[in-house]
């Protein structure tokens, strides 16, 4: 049975907080009257652009602290701790954020380590984790609580022929590779590395040798790297054999296929590896064409468990503020404001909330959409964040 994630408490993500006067004017605003509406921010190209703040994004976040109104970020990137990433963006933005505030694509991941049962817990096997620059992947993952983390930089620094178009890539991969907790064995691969799930954390920066790996181990014998299973391409089991023999799962936690970047043109994000994986494996098992999947699992927007995580954490920060008063206000309203029709607008107008809310989708002009009619049709289009607040803010009949 492979791991499922349980959405459970984000407390391990919310050891550290900022606070200032912000946080003060919030509670205080929130002693006098309590909103049944609540924020979500997409964050590259509605709040920040090339990490720079975007017209009237400090301004916004500022109005709904001191308005009372709760709002978290909601945002397919990754790469750094929740705590380190929240840091980065309440200085840019001056405004106090903690890690309560953001909810990043693989933030999920950490509920895999201690998983629904002990039999599916991660937290002491041996995970591969893709992506990000260097090796602050592997340290996210560490600071999740996987105590085993090999990235495929470290099996490239263990056995260069293993992907030999890295070789110019050498130098960056002695800055933080580690040994592997057991040496690959040419002779005999069953007593060699064993790999229990692998995580697609950030995008990767080396897609052929992220590629090689990912491949090798998906079509091993139960995640040995250096074998092949018998089992593939056996047309009398599911799946024409394909990963049926105790194969770890995989998991991608940003379906995106561009984002908003410093050039002004959208750039290939982590959805776009994740298509030329698809591609490789399809080429090499005959994918759908042939009735086989590369099974796996994607998180982040626009898919529903991912908007069920943040919600959840939304209350929790709901209540943190309201207290028990808040039940008798309970959240009606949620306001996505994004820049990508696929992920964020998709997101909000198919996501139907366990917990009663409604969500309506704002579409602003500053990052990935470029004008016209969307993909996904918006509740509302503005030019920019601050003018979707404001409307949003009309919208629910709230002076400020």
């Amino acid at each position: 049975m492979r791991p499922q994630i349980a959405w459970r408490s984000l407390g391990l993500l919310q050891r550290q907080s900022l606070r200032g006067p912000g946080q003060r004017a919030f509670q205080t605003a929130a002693k006098t009257r309590i909103p049944d509406f609540a924020f979500a921010f997409d964050i590259d190209g509605v709040l920040l652009r090339a990490s720079k703040p975007l017209p009237g994004a400090a301004d916004s976040l500022a109005l709904l602290k001191e308005q009372g109104i709760p709002f978290i970020l909601l945002t397919n990137g990754g790469g750094k701790h929740e705590t380190a990433r929240v840091a980065e963006i309440s200085e840019k933005l001056n405004v106090p954020l903690d890690a309560s505030h953001i909810v990043q694509s693989h933030s999920p991941f950490a509920e895999l380590v201690k998983g629904p049962d002990e039999a599916s817990a991660l937290e002491n096997k041996c995970v591969l984790v893709a992506g990000g620059d260097g090796d602050g992947c592997r340290r996210v993952a560490e600071q999740y609580g996987f105590r085993n983390v090999v990235t495929p930089g470290d099996i490239f620094m263990a056995n260069p022929s293993i992907w030999p178009f890295s070789k110019n890539f050498s130098e960056y991969y002695k800055t933080f590779a580690r040994p592997l907790p057991k040496p690959l064995d040419p002779t005999d691969p069953a007593k060699g590395l064993k790999i229990d799930a692998i995580f697609v954390f950030n995008d990767p920066r080396d897609w052929g040798l992220d590629t090689q790996v990912i491949m090798d181990i998906l079509l091993s014998r139960q995640g040995l790297v250096g074998t092949l299973s018998e089992k593939n391409g056996q047309t009398n089991l599911p799946n024409h054999g394909y990963q049926q023999d105790g194969q770890p799962h995989l998991y991608f936690s940003n379906p995106d296929l561009f984002w908003a970047a410093a050039y002004p043109l959208p750039r290939i994000g982590q959805g776009g590896f994740r298509e030329a994986l698809e591609g490789v494996w399809a080429a090499t098992t005959g994918g759908p064409s042939k009735g086989i999947e590369l099974q796996k699992t994607v998180i982040g927007k626009p898919y529903q468990r991912t908007y069920e995580f943040a919600e959840l954490q939304m209350l929790r920060n709901r209540s943190k503020v309201f207290g028990s008063i808040a039940d008798q206000t309970p959240l009606q309203q949620v306001y996505m404001v994004g820049d990508n029709p696929e992920s964020d607008i998709r997101g909000a107008n198919s996501y139907r909330s366990p917990h009663g809310s409604s969500w309506k989708s704002i579409l602003v002009r500053t990052g990935v959409y470029p004008g016209g009619e969307p993909a996904y049709v918006p509740t509302t289009i503005a030019d920019n964040v601050q003018k979707g607040v404001h409307w949003a803010l009309q919208n629910s009949n709230w002076s400020f």
